[in-house]
């Protein structure tokens, strides 16, 4: 269901975003070169390597540029709906 935006940081935006998706890569690094030694997928990852439990989702304000995760887009968004009534 979508959810209405607005800005925390400008106050005023609530149409001008970029929603920026996220996708982990899982990988390991050659600690000298920083070159990928391997590849993983979530099937396949080695022992001690923490899967990624970030959002998938980042909104970015296109007018002010401030980037954060949706939900404080979305809660603002339902403040000022709330401090307007």
């Amino acid at each position: 269901m979508a959810q209405p935006y607005c800005c925390p940081n400008c106050k005023t935006n609530k149409t001008r975003f970029n929603l920026i998706e996220q996708h982990a890569k899982i990988v390991k690094l050659d600690s000298n070169t920083g070159e990928i030694i391997s590849e993983h997928t979530k099937e396949n990852i080695e022992p001690y390597h923490m899967l990624y439990m970030g959002p998938s989702l980042k909104i970015q304000c296109g007018v002010c540029g401030l980037l954060e995760d949706e939900e404080m887009f979305i809660k603002y968004a339902t403040y000022r709906g709330k401090e307007s009534t």
